[in-house]
């Protein structure tokens, strides 16, 4: 048994397939790079990372965080997950830089090659029908089903394009999040909604003979596990080697961002019908009983070596804020230290090159550093941090020679989704302590239960954990569109060359 939501992280917009006795969950990761994760399981309710598609998308300004450009809250949305005839297909839109990607691979830990798909498909969906045609579906209120040519290049000349279903009730949020199927000859698409009757989201399912034909099709599934109405949806369905059928959704949890759900299904006259609630706890017979799962968040010692080909690979739980400026930081270079560089004036931690990010974990998790900071410059601050647009930091900055350690954060009265914190406003100091040295052990805590989402930093002092500055409460918004996360970061507001050295990074996850 285990508990649902089976992940308390941020995983969402996810696609799920089974190959053999394999399943994997593909899932958004917006700016964050390598990108486009693939979770791996054998019991659908325990993962592991297994891949990230790309280590860097399009290499724009934009995407390498230059000046004040940034992809906050864009980047890749929604892919696509498929096997087909040995071969694995991930396809997705990027919001900057508004094209379609296709990524393809023989084996889901790559390598990936990739292609571009003509058009432009938000959340989009392939299916390979048994005639050897490939569609892809995608819209919002309206969905566009359209042929693509038999390499996926493009649409297909002269072929099927048309408007399978189209939202004419009143709602917040029209049809999207598509997923398409065929299932014993009949085709099925699912989708997240959110009509105005239910004022929150749901899940819901049409179904047609033929993509020619009339989708017909309700709300299947409705429910927020008793969490502030926070409907659970959008995301695929698999079943399993016995033939039982479950649906992998997500559901808004505040700054922890949107986790993943576990729901089983049945099938009633040709038509899904979905539990009437998330279970509290689940169990899923497992195709490998015995497998140990690697750790989807942990420790680092910073101790590594390049591979055959001289590029390091660091633990698959880390990603940076953006492409990085791979100049500018190394774990090679003094060895069980991640050092980063200072190479740009920033104006904020938002614009901050290199910051080293893991996923924080509900219903309570912390991080540990210590900090060597001797390489600062004046108005340079390094530290650890919640990455998030309503972030909080504490921080050893150097002012005049001085060393100071510092809690910092981004507040906001605004507590709705809405709004955007990420502009070139200076972070609000609650609190500077003085310190003789320059290397110091920093925590940040944080606390998701029932949505409180509140931040806390702590300096070591002898053996004693002090907190610094306020209980910082983090807002969830679509300006970045993620979970709050750790961070590992330096930023330069007066001169670039700055080093900071971290090492000895801790992460637990609190109960």
């Amino acid at each position: 048994m285990k508990n649902n939501p089976i992940i308390w992280a941020d995983y969402p917009d996810i696609d799920a397939i089974r190959v053999d006795d394999t399943y994997y969950m593909v899932s958004t990761t917006m700016h964050f790079m390598p990108g486009c994760v693939i979770l791996r399981s054998y019991d659908l309710v325990h993962w592991e990372t297994a891949a990230h598609v790309y280590d860097s998308l399009d290499d724009t300004p934009d995407q390498r965080l230059e000046g004040e450009k940034h992809i906050y809250g864009k980047g890749m949305w929604a892919a696509s997950l498929r096997y087909h005839k040995g071969k694995f297909y991930v396809c997705f839109v990027a919001n900057d830089t508004h094209k379609t990607y296709l990524y393809t691979a023989a084996d889901v830990t790559g390598p990936w090659k990739k292609q571009i798909i003509e058009g432009f498909y938000h959340d989009p969906s392939l299916l390979f029908d048994d005639d050897e045609r490939v569609y892809i579906i995608y819209g919002n209120t309206e969905i566009h089903l359209t042929e693509l040519k038999e390499d996926l290049s493009g649409p297909k000349p002269d072929g099927l394009n048309r408007i399978i279903v189209q939202d004419t009730e009143p709602h917040y949020l029209g049809y999207e999040g598509s997923h398409l199927y065929k299932i014993n000859g009949k085709y099925y698409v699912f989708f997240i909604h959110m009509p105005k009757d239910r004022g929150r989201r749901t899940e819901a399912c049409f179904a047609s003979d033929s993509l020619e034909g009339e989708f017909i099709g309700r709300e299947v599934f409705d429910d927020d596990m008793g969490y502030h109405n926070s409907g659970i949806a959008q995301g695929g369905i698999v079943d399993t080697p016995d033939g039982n059928w479950y649906s992998i959704l997500f559901q808004d949890h505040g700054a922890v961002g949107r986790i993943p759900v576990l729901v089983s299904l049945h099938w009633e006259n040709d038509f899904p019908v979905f539990d009437k609630k998330a279970p509290e706890y689940i169990e899923v017979t497992s195709t490998r009983p015995e497998y140990e799962y690697k750790p989807l968040v942990g420790n680092d010692d910073f101790v590594y070596g390049p591979d055959e080909k001289g590029k390091v690979h660091l633990k698959d739980f880390w990603q940076w804020n953006h492409i990085p400026a791979d100049e500018l930081w190394s774990v090679t270079e003094k060895p069980g230290t991640y050092r980063i560089h200072s190479g740009k004036i920033s104006s904020n931690l938002n614009y901050a090159v290199n910051t080293l990010t893991q996923r924080t974990m509900g219903p309570a998790s912390e991080a540990i550093v210590i900090l060597d900071g001797s390489g600062l410059k004046d108005g340079d601050y390094a530290g650890l941090c919640f990455l998030i647009s309503s972030y909080g930091f504490i921080a050893l900055m150097r002012e005049a020679g001085q060393y100071y350690i510092v809690m910092c954060a981004r507040p906001t009265d605004d507590k709705s989704i809405f709004g955007n914190l990420v502009d070139n406003e200076p972070a609000v100091e609650y609190a500077r302590i003085p310190v003789t040295g320059n290397t110091v052990t920093l925590k940040a805590y944080g606390n998701f239960e029932d949505g409180i989402d509140e931040s806390k930093f702590y300096y070591q002092d002898g053996e004693e954990w002090k907190k610094l500055g306020v209980t910082h409460n983090m807002i969830w918004k679509m300006d970045q569109f993620v979970g709050c996360r750790f961070g590992l970061f330096l930023y330069s507001t007066r001169e670039t060359g700055g080093t900071a050295e971290f090492s000895r990074f801790i992460y637990n996850i609190l109960k």
